[in-house]
């Protein structure tokens, strides 16, 4: 369930444009540049997203590591970890962006 809830946050954040509302917002009418740079944060973050979609995939596709509750929760800790990095990257990129 965290991991979901963790997707969904970084969905939202990075791909539903709260990002660019939050950080680029003017009345509005976000800044092109600033956009931009909050984009580019956002395809940083893929470097943790698409490694934490591998693991939470590999968790619940293997019946053996399912079976096996210490296996299966360090692995979903680690995506869980690996979603907080990537909400970090964009919030860190979009601080950046605001700032330039």
């Amino acid at each position: 369930m965290a991991n979901l809830a963790l997707a969904v946050l970084w969905a939202f954040t990075a791909l539903g444009g709260w990002a660019e509302q939050g950080f680029c917002g003017a009345d509005g009418v976000p800044d092109p540049v600033c956009a931009a740079d909050v984009h580019n944060a956002v395809l940083v973050s893929l470097v943790a997203v698409v490694p934490a979609v591998g693991i939470i995939l590999t968790a619940f596709a293997f019946h053996r590591l399912r079976r096996d509750p210490y296996r299966v929760t360090g692995l979903l800790t680690a995506a869980a970890i690996l979603w907080v990095i990537a909400e970090a990257i964009v919030f860190l990129g979009g601080h950046l962006a605001q700032a330039g």
